[in-house]
């Protein structure tokens, strides 16, 4: 999914509730500064923030923040949004679309939507 994003604390916190203030301030108001973005650069109907922190090699805290498109199929809408991470390598975003994306959305961030 162009735009998916994963977003971390500075240093290594295995659970929500193991952040101090700052962190989970600091980590909300990037939620909705990345949602906000992200919406502007795709057009997305909806941004979804998910954490887990489950996975074996993924067991800290860390956000995706999906940009939900309004055309996303009803079996990949919650959490099917993870299936597509199943999908096959040439289905999948490519290091150069990663790249041009993350200086759209740096750009986005800093007040200048079309630079590139």
């Amino acid at each position: 999914m162009p735009g998916w994003l994963v977003l971390l604390p500075r240093r290594h916190v295995a659970a929500v509730h193991d952040l101090t203030h700052a962190e989970a301030s600091a980590l909300g108001m990037w939620q909705v500064k990345l949602s906000r973005a992200l919406r502007s650069m795709t057009g997305c109907a909806k941004t979804y923030v998910v954490q887990f922190a489950e996975a074996e090699g993924f067991a800290h805290v860390h956000f995706h923040i999906v940009p939900r498109t309004a055309d996303l199929q009803p079996e990949h809408r919650g959490p099917g949004i993870f299936e597509l991470l199943r999908r096959p390598e040439q289905e999948q975003v490519t290091a150069d679309q990663a790249d041009q994306i993350a200086h759209s959305l740096r750009a986005q961030l800093h007040g200048h939507p079309n630079a590139q």
